[in-house]
């Protein structure tokens, strides 16, 4: 930005021609005030600029503007940064602010600032309000009572500032009132209340799906982060930019816009889904130190049905079962193994080891398998009598305990997989009509080129970028189309079995889904048997299978 050199003639040979920067801030708690709004300090600077330099040459290099940023510390303003990154590459050699409470609100940066940078860069500082500052023709007033004592002043509003914002949060926080600039991925604030959050119903659906995938259908986090992607569904920091929102995830400008086991996990371990609001896990060191530091967990304010949850319960539960798991899913596959995570050694406790003999599946103690036959026996058991084994056990259970009838049904018939189809052509539709969006985008290219709005160069560059992005669009409808006749023929096969199965309460087959609700540990013995321990009942009976 340029502007605002001196009148010809009023620069003499060899008179110096000071290359001035602006500097502007704003701090969240000016709120509204229009006296120290963005626009009216840049007014106020640019009509006292002239008085400065009646006696010589000026131009005016560039403006720095911090909008919405604390003065109490140097490091996080980036405009700041900048304007101290042009000083000492020459770019400007004055810098001219409102007031000293505009450029600091910390006594210690405000005298290394001026007593020392200011100097050692020859560069003029200039304020014009009170106390009134100008460095190049009284350099000896940074060191004055006054400008100590403003420095002071400022820095205790900044603290008293500080304590009552902090006191305010924790009111809200133990109201269970969202505080946070962002609301979590699936929710979106009340546009009447910002402390208040309603369900993002496009969000939420992708939720629900990330549960009922985990849950029920026992897909890894690998297989879900790869079938989100496939699907073309933005990740929780591509939906908020996409949403409009200034928003930085963990992994800040490096995102891709893609789904991750990590971010899988967050949204699996987030109580927040089902209405618990967990606040105050992280908290700055003091109004000078902005370092983030974590809170112990008994410190946090935790607040249920604070928020419409997002997921039930028991399948929430159950999803954090899953998590404790160890389970190991091989690249080629998106599940785990059904059984993975839920053997143990019943003599020395350690997880079953899988492996292929003779065309079969078998299951051994790992400590005696990788480490030493000395240390434990075998245990082994063959996948398909063990499968056979949990079945009938999970089968009686079920015809004994009329309760874990409700809890089947429950898992059977969850909303992810009774509508699952219903959200996959929801889905369908919104890519369709992104699709329409960037072939008119495409139309409207074109109409700019041949009007001569934009260059042929132009014209090439961002004709690629939208051809690539329909090109990913239409992939993903391709993909979504096949999802949907799956997910049609799924339903259709599985009336019958449903039906069969709330007729006779009565199960054909294990799913992950199922073991996660029921079955809490399976212990396999040296000779082969196996110990089920339910979830909903006392250890199960001793189920004798040969060893294989």
């Amino acid at each position: 930005m340029r502007g605002g050199k001196a009148e010809e003639g009023r620069c003499l040979p060899g008179q110096h021609i000071w290359k001035v920067g602006k500097y502007i801030r704003l701090s969240r708690e000016d709120g509204n005030d229009v006296s120290e709004s963005v626009v009216n300090q840049d007014k106020i600077l640019t009509d006292a600029m002239p008085a400065f330099f009646a006696d010589g040459a000026y131009e005016l290099v560039d403006t720095y503007v911090d909008d919405g940023t604390s003065g109490t510390t140097d490091l996080e303003r980036e405009a700041f940064q900048r304007m101290v990154h042009d000083v000492e590459s020459g770019r400007i050699d004055c810098i001219i602010v409102k007031n000293l409470s505009r450029a600091f609100r910390n006594s210690a940066n405000q005298g290394k600032f001026l007593e020392e940078f200011i100097p050692l860069y020859r560069t003029r500082f200039i304020s014009l309000y009170q106390p009134r500052l100008d460095t190049f023709l009284d350099p000896e007033i940074v060191h004055s009572l006054e400008v100590g004592i403003t420095g002071f002043m400022n820095e205790q509003y900044a603290y008293k500032t500080s304590c009552d914002v902090r006191r305010t949060f924790r009111l809200k926080r133990e109201k269970g009132e969202f505080i946070g600039a962002f609301a979590p991925y699936g929710y979106a604030k009340d546009p009447d209340d910002r402390n208040r959050l309603l369900v993002d119903e496009d969000a939420a659906e992708v939720v629900r799906d990330i549960f009922h995938l985990f849950v029920v259908e026992g897909m890894s986090k690998m297989g879900i982060a790869r079938r989100l992607n496939e699907l073309g569904v933005p990740n929780p920091t591509a939906y908020k930019r996409k949403k409009g929102f200034r928003y930085k995830g963990p992994a800040g400008k490096k995102t891709d816009g893609l789904w991750s086991p990590f971010s899988i996990t967050r949204i699996l371990q987030s109580p927040v889904y089902i209405g618990t609001l967990q606040q105050g896990k992280l908290r700055k060191l003091n109004y000078k130190v902005h370092k983030t530091v974590h809170v112990p967990e008994g410190e946090w304010f935790v607040v249920e049905n604070a928020v419409p949850p997002i997921v039930e319960k028991t399948v929430f539960d159950a999803a954090q079962s899953l998590c404790l798991r160890s389970t190991r899913t091989p690249s080629a596959r998106r599940e785990p193994y059904l059984f993975s995570g839920f053997l143990r050694c019943a003599d020395c406790g350690k997880s079953m080891k899988r492996h292929t003999a003779k065309g079969y599946v078998y299951y051994s103690c790992r400590t005696y398998h990788d480490k030493s036959h000395a240390l434990c026996a075998k245990h082994t058991i063959r996948l398909d009598r063990l499968e056979q084994a949990v079945l009938v056990s999970v089968q009686r259970q079920i015809a004994h305990m009329d309760g874990l009838c409700a809890v089947v049904d429950a898992i059977e018939r969850a909303p992810a997989a009774k509508d699952g189809s219903a959200r996959l052509h929801t889905h369908l539709e919104h890519i369709k009509a992104e699709l329409d969006k960037v072939s008119g985008q495409l139309d409207d290219l074109y109409f700019d080129w041949k009007c001569g709005d934009i260059s042929h160069a132009q014209y090439d560059r961002l004709r690629s970028a939208l051809e690539a992005q329909a090109a990913q669009l239409r992939e993903a409808a391709g993909r979504l189309a096949g999802e949907c006749d799956a997910a049609a023929r799924s339903d259709a096969d599985m009336e019958p079995s449903l039906a069969a199965f709330l007729k006779h309460h009565n199960i054909q087959s294990l799913t992950r889904g199922l073991l996660t609700e029921l079955v809490d540990v399976i212990r396999v013995h040296s000779d082969g048997s196996i110990d089920i321990v339910f979830r909903f009942a006392p250890p199960g009976q001793r189920i004798a299978q040969p060893a294989g």
